[in-house]
């Protein structure tokens, strides 16, 4: 080659080279601040990628405003995934068409708004087309607990978000919200796959779903949402962790993991839930499946494992209907079809007439007395197999009349109420999978073929039942490739939502010099020992992590004295705080609580353990702030002496359904000379959204307690859902009641002792302020 052909080509390729790179940095704009960022969407065309600079954006309200198209969108994306921190005060909304957002990290903050991620920018700008994925949203709630906001808000229409991390929003309102306010945002077909939503705190209160399609004002609009392909990881908000409240809605092959809640067709009609799985377990009666409403479900192929709750929790709970009911409660279930479900080591896992509330008529309106019952609904070709205790499939709360079952086969004896012959008992065996997967050891094809049954063309995992049909979700052979649950085929893939436990370091403590800094200086999860001896600490201690504080020596306890140079509390319950006490005195005086909250801005819920510790001359062993929230409070092998009042979670008094504390125990303890009431533990509101709160009091004594309380109550727990007392000495306390028990929960004294310690009191209905 001569040397004029060299340069020649010398030059095509370096001008090749400098268009290519000129290409580039215009389909790649980094932006540094929100000034550059501002200026690159106003200036952004089709095709366009807008690219935020690694770092923290902190308090920046981040608008994506564009019009790109199907094969040229514009994207705002991080420059590296997961190392863009959107942080402080901040969010992002989204108006236009084919607009894509990848790779940002929400955390250590909250919105300014109503919303963190929004696919609307204002009533006339909002997205179509658009699509937010491998984006996290962690622990970015409100200061406040009850200030209510969404993480993500769809409006417009074929909007997606997929491939993202959400979890830990403890304020009111669902993570997830799609509205059908106006024609332009109904029949939407909005896709939300492929995430992984993370665990979700018990809110102690309503408002707490994890996704709300719709609500009663929209509930017979199409919406046409697609869920699909989704992990719910222990979302524990409330007894919804999907609320479709609208039309035509698709949920497919989703997996919930231990989620306190259900899957629930609350408003609208003709959703389609098919191939879902609902894992469970030994330990918890809260773990739901799904709750139905409304007409025309189809509920298939999905699979139920050790779900153990009942009514609103059941496997599978039907509902009794209002006649002639407002939008906002509750219609009567017509025309479901329940076919070719697994039920597997479920507690009684079909739930009938749920909800039936004819006895309550003297303390409720007849607007609110469900007795229309389920008809034209159908249950057939359903499995369920019992290693122990099946003998009792079905729970009906009314007759049930209106349901057709066809060659439903289960492995026990039927002692149910309900008798048909299409629960058939047959004696099968299954085969071991998995931890949580079972199938039988062969199909049975014996099946029903109702109408429009031949649309039922896959099983759980894809398998054709056109060529090899069975009765329940799986038909074999079963594709063994799909049996594992790979945590990491959901949500984004530059995200591990696998946390570390906390680490226990022990830091030794001999002075109050040492408890105050090793206190200020410890990580979550270390442990402070006391030598032995009096710790006079003239300031309250801060708690804002998890942190043990315990003697060294079990048999000579530390004492610490907080004397009337201390502010407040001994004990300052911050967000996250998790105080165990152990092995330890704690004297105060009649001015200061032992363990109090902040006044506001608890965001987070915190515990409170009590184990082997004396707490002696407080005003109070706890008290709390409206709106905040603790998920255990556990008092064992304890005393409680000389305080004023006891334990105090009855701040939430405008009766709206929420109360201050998830789980109460009171266990091998001693109260004596509290001079009003032991516990004060409320939850006021006509609702039927969450746990309702658990106490337990067993094995302890009470003596000498509740002389200057003026209600003459000892344990008030008004409203408390779940309540067990029992085995406990009550001696010597002045008060006219113990403790007032709700009949129609199943609430009744155990074998207590009782010595002009005044008596039990069941009130079969309580009458409850109606919050609808």
């Amino acid at each position: 080659m001569n040397s004029n052909k060299f340069y020649f080509l010398a030059l095509v390729i370096i001008f090749s080279i400098t268009i290519s790179c000129q290409k580039q940095v215009v389909s790649g704009i980094l932006v540094r601040n929100i000034d550059e960022f501002n200026s690159a969407v106003a200036n952004a065309k089709a095709g366009d990628e807008i690219v935020l600079a690694n770092g923290v954006w902190k308090d920046v309200e981040l608008v994506l405003k564009g019009e790109g198209t199907k094969e040229s969108p514009i994207k705002l994306k991080a420059e590296t995934e997961g190392e863009v921190f959107i942080e402080g005060v901040s969010n992002l909304k989204i108006g236009g068409k084919f607009l894509e957002v990848s790779g940002l990290y929400f955390r250590n903050g909250h919105t300014p708004s109503g919303t963190v991620i929004e696919f609307l920018i204002d009533k006339e700008t909002f997205a179509n087309n658009c699509k937010v994925t491998n984006c996290v949203i962690e622990d970015f709630t409100q200061p406040n607990r009850e200030d209510t906001d969404h993480w993500v808000e769809f409006w417009g229409r074929n909007n997606e978000l997929s491939n993202c991390y959400l979890a830990g929003k403890s304020n009111f309102g669902p993570t997830i919200r799609v509205f059908l306010k106006g024609n332009e945002h109904i029949k939407n077909n909005h896709k939300i796959i492929n995430n992984h939503f993370g665990p979700r705190p018990r809110k102690g209160g309503p408002h707490g779903e994890t996704l709300q399609i719709g609500d009663s004002g929209t509930s017979m609009t199409p919406s046409n949402t697609i869920v699909a392909n989704n992990f719910f990881d222990r979302c524990n908000g409330e007894v919804e962790i999907i609320s479709s409240k609208s039309n035509n809605n698709e949920f497919r092959n989703n997996i919930f993991f231990e989620c306190e809640g259900s899957l629930v067709v609350r408003h609208g009609n003709y959703a389609t839930i098919d191939g879902n799985i609902f894992i469970g377990n030994d330990n918890s009666k809260f773990i739901g499946g799904i709750r139905v409403v409304n007409t025309g479900h189809w509920i298939t192929n999905n699979y139920f494992y050790k779900i153990n709750g009942s009514e609103f929790r059941s496997a599978l709970a039907v509902m009794n209907g209002i006649p002639k009911s407002p939008l906002n409660r509750y219609n009567q279930v017509t025309d479901v079809v329940v076919a070719y479900n697994s039920f597997i080591d479920c507690k009684s896992p079909l739930n009938f007439s749920v909800g039936s509330n004819v006895d309550k008529s003297d303390v409720l309106p007849a607007s609110e007395i469900r007795s229309e019952r389920p008809e034209r609904t159908i249950l057939a070709n359903n499995l369920i197999y019992n290693q122990t205790n099946g003998e009792y499939p079905i729970v009906n709360y009314d007759k049930v009349d209106g349901v057709l079952f066809k060659n439903n086969i289960l492995n026990s004896e039927n002692k149910s109420e309900v008798k048909s012959d299409g629960l058939i008992t047959k004696k099968f065996e299954v085969n071991k999978l998995s931890d949580w997967l079972y199938a039988p050891t062969q199909n049975d094809s014996e099946i029903y073929a109702g109408f429009d049954f031949e649309t039922i063309t896959k099983d759980l995992f894809g398998n054709d039942r056109t060529t090899n049909n069975s009765i329940g979700a799986i038909c074999l052979p079963v594709n063994e490739s799909k049996i594992n649950i790979d945590k990491k085929a959901y949500g984004p893939t530059w995200f591990n939502a696998e946390k570390q436990p906390d680490a226990k370091t022990i830091v030794e403590v001999s002075t109050v010099k040492d408890l105050i800094e090793g206190l200020k200086n410890a990580k979550s999860g270390d442990i402070l020992t006391l030598k032995a001896g009096v710790y006079d600490v003239n300031q309250a201690l801060v708690i804002d992590k998890k942190i043990t504080i315990k003697s060294a020596d079990a048999n000579s306890k530390a004492t610490l004295n907080f004397g009337t140079n201390t502010q407040g509390a001994a004990f300052q319950m911050h967000p996250k705080g998790n105080l165990i006490l152990e092995s330890v005195l704690v004297n105060g005086t009649p001015t200061q609580d032992a363990v109090a909250t902040l006044d506001k801005n608890m965001s987070i819920a915190f515990n409170l353990v009590l184990n082997n510790t004396e707490i002696n001359n407080f005003k109070s062993v706890l008290k709390v702030s409206k709106g905040s929230f603790a998920d255990t409070i556990s008092v064992v092998n304890s005393t409680i002496k000389n305080c004023i009042s006891g334990i105090q979670l009855a701040e939430e008094i405008d009766d709206k359904g929420d109360y201050n504390a998830e789980f109460v125990y009171i266990k091998n303890s001693k109260f004596e000379a509290v001079q009003k009431d032991v516990l004060n533990y409320h939850r006021g509101g006509y609702d039927e959204s969450t746990i309702g709160g658990n106490l337990e009091v067993t094995a302890s004594e009470f003596i000498n307690c509740g002389k200057a309380d003026k209600t003459g109550i000892l344990l008030k727990n008004r409203g408390i859902v779940n309540v067990t007392i029992a085995d406990n000495k009550f001696t010597n306390n002045p008060v006219k009641l113990i403790a007032i028990l709700w009949g129609e929960k199943g609430q009744k004294p155990g074998e207590n002792i009782i010595t002009n310690s005044g008596k039990f009191e069941i009130q079969q209905n309580l009458k409850m302020k109606l919050m609808y």
